[in-house]
């Protein structure tokens, strides 16, 4: 399958992004009526590792992976990967589908491969299965950010088996290239098409949260004045 063009974004563009808390991008993108309001984000069973780091928002760069099969490591197309990340538009997000015998004991990051990210151009690492060395990655590449559904000690047998395919992280389906905004409270795909307008759209939603409560909070509040408000 064909990667989407990824959005013609600039510096600017994305540093606004990265100022939006993810719930508000995720209203801000239901505005377009571009996709059901179901879609477009991952499961809770998706963590964020280091909640207390700012908005990460980086193009996806995708692959498949099996640390769980038994055997002598295989890391022949882990170079693959690596110049994948390199060449991808910037900033990067890694994604990496566990498709190993055993998804709940695999291990596809540290802080060695974080660091190694970070140094290519990504920003943060995604994967349905585990990863490792939150306090090495902590110190030896600050900033970097983690989405996973746990931890595991071991890295087990890494096998990167493909890169640059469609994948499934906890209900995200992820192509090549796509948009993604992640903080503490999971992570969303911001389509391509609206990209350059999300970041407008997500200030005329909270300013309609802000209006909404400070009616909430004032003396005015009653249910039927509620209602009476929205045409309830």
């Amino acid at each position: 399958m064909n990667a989407p063009q990824p959005s013609s974004l600039g510096p600017e563009q994305l540093e606004a992004l990265r100022q939006i808390d993810t719930p508000t991008i995720a209203n801000a993108i239901e505005a377009f009526d571009l996709r059901d309001a179901t879609d477009g984000y991952a499961s809770l069973e998706l963590r964020c590792l280091f909640p207390d780091l700012s908005p990460v928002v980086g193009y996806a760069v995708t692959c498949t992976a099996d640390t769980t099969s038994p055997g002598k490591n295989r890391l022949s197309a882990i170079k693959a990967l690596y110049e994948a990340v390199h060449m991808a538009p910037k900033p990067a997000i890694v994604v990496i589908k566990d498709i190993g015998p055993n998804r709940l004991r695999s291990c596809h990051a540290g802080d060695v491969m974080a660091t190694l990210f970070q140094k290519l151009g990504g920003v943060g690492l995604v994967t349905d299965g585990g990863v490792r060395d939150l306090d090495g990655i902590r110190q030896r590449a600050p900033g970097f950010q983690m989405f996973a559904p746990g931890v595991v000690v071991s890295h087990g047998v890494p096998t990167i088996v493909e890169v640059g395919v469609t994948v499934s992280i906890c209900g995200l389906t992820v192509r090549p290239g796509d948009l993604l905004h992640g903080d503490s409270n999971g992570l969303v795909n911001i389509p391509h098409a609206i990209a350059d307008q999300v970041a407008g759209e997500a200030e005329k939603v909270w300013q309609r949260e802000r209006e909404f409560v400070e009616f909430v909070k004032s003396p005015a509040f009653t249910l039927q004045a509620l209602a009476e408000r929205y045409g309830w």
